[in-house]
């Protein structure tokens, strides 16, 4: 049998492992996913006609706003699901399964890869229930083709990917699971200071440059222009250079944090 196969074969299994732990204690991602839905739900029922006035030029009504706030809460989601991966990695860091995986016969990479792709799918799920709320309340998406849904799910998908190597780098780095659970914070908060609630050229002048260069912004924006029909300009390959960069940050800094003697 290959490397390729045993590493295939090994990867499957942690994947299993980490999918049976997501099913048997589904409160960690339940808690990260009530947060996007609470503030769609916020934003769009109390503060909808103040907020769709403003972006609307006075002229806006609550549905336009919902239009407009979905795609950034939807990448808000994958900011907060991602949390997750950091926690259950510093679990299994502190609480000494990776030093008997260490001992065993299996690919080193193995153990990272089944919780990278376990994020990921726990992520996209995550995205249809929001997704599934939002057009609950009132969202369509009437201007975008197959072509642009594919690529709209493309880009949640790198996006899921990139920020789940982060959140794992975060959780190899931390000393105990409270601790990954509040580096991590910031997946939750950049998404605050983007224009997923508001557009960045109404921000006071010195913050706009940080609120438009930031991941989460050409990222919400290019999502925007998928599935609304919206400009998408340069933030397209601002957001795809985003997500290969962070990708490989933290992909090169969890291989370094794991590969690294145990104490």
């Amino acid at each position: 049998m290959s490397s390729l196969t045993l590493a295939a074969r090994d990867s499957t299994t942690m994947l299993r492992r980490n999918l049976l732990h997501a099913r048997r204690y589904p409160s960690l991602t339940l808690n990260l996913l009530l947060t996007p839905i609470m503030l769609l739900l916020l934003f769009v029922y109390i503060f909808g006609d103040v907020m769709s006035a403003g972006i609307g030029g006075g002229g806006a009504d609550r549905a336009d706003y919902i239009a407009y706030i979905v795609p950034g809460i939807l990448m808000m989601t994958i900011g907060s699901t991602v949390i997750g991966a950091a926690v259950s990695v510093s679990t299994d860091m502190t609480e000494g399964i990776i030093a008997r995986f260490r001992t065993m016969a299996i690919h080193r990479g193995s153990v990272i890869v089944g919780h990278v792709v376990g994020s990921v799918l726990q992520v996209l799920a995550s995205l249809v229930l929001v997704g599934a709320v939002a057009v609950a309340i009132g969202f369509r998406s009437t201007d975008a083709n197959a072509l642009e849904w594919l690529a709209a799910f493309g880009l949640l998908a790198l996006f899921a990917l990139a920020l789940t190597w982060i959140a794992v780098g975060m959780g190899l780095a931390s000393p105990n699971p409270e601790a990954a659970g509040n580096m991590a914070m910031p997946l939750i908060l950049l998404p605050l200071i983007s224009s997923a609630f508001i557009p960045a050229e109404t921000m006071p002048g010195w913050f706009q440059p940080i609120a438009q260069y930031q991941p989460f912004t050409p990222a919400i924006e290019t999502l925007r222009g998928l599935l609304l029909g919206t400009e998408i300009g340069h933030n397209g390959w601002l957001a795809v250079v985003w997500c290969l960069a962070l990708s490989a940050l933290g992909y090169y800094w969890s291989k370094a944090q794991f590969n690294r003697d145990p104490k």
